[in-house]
């Protein structure tokens, strides 16, 4: 079972850009995707984006959609979310996760991460 891991999480300002990383343990297989989640407090998980590892296939929630973006680095089984232009509604945690379906569903992705926190100060 690969196991997530991320980092990159902090306190920034609104306006600022910060940069997830999602490691995984093991191999990543061809036919994946690979998603970033969000919950802030006392709110649902929310859907952010996802990816297919192989290809540039992308879908982004519409509250991030144009200041996020989401990378990956085969070599190095590792995925990214670039969050620009951070607003305070952007604070939660984030956490990651690989599926087979390209899904918005969190249901859909059967390894995730810890999570790592995001706080943006206005």
């Amino acid at each position: 079972q690969v196991q997530l891991t991320e980092s990159g999480g902090g306190l920034v300002q609104a306006g600022s850009s910060l940069t997830l990383s999602c490691s995984a343990s093991g191999r990543i297989y061809s036919s994946a995707v690979v998603a970033w989640f969000r919950q802030a407090p006392g709110k649902e998980r929310e859907f952010v984006g996802l990816r297919r590892w192989k290809t540039p296939s992308s879908d982004y929630g519409d509250s991030v959609k144009g200041r996020f973006t989401i990378s990956t680095d085969s070599p190095k089984y590792t995925f990214y979310l670039q969050m620009n232009n951070l607003r305070p509604e952007d604070t939660a945690v984030y956490s990651c996760a690989i599926g087979s379906q390209y899904s918005r569903g969190e249901s859909d992705y059967r390894t995730w991460g810890q999570g790592t926190q995001v706080t943006v100060s206005s």
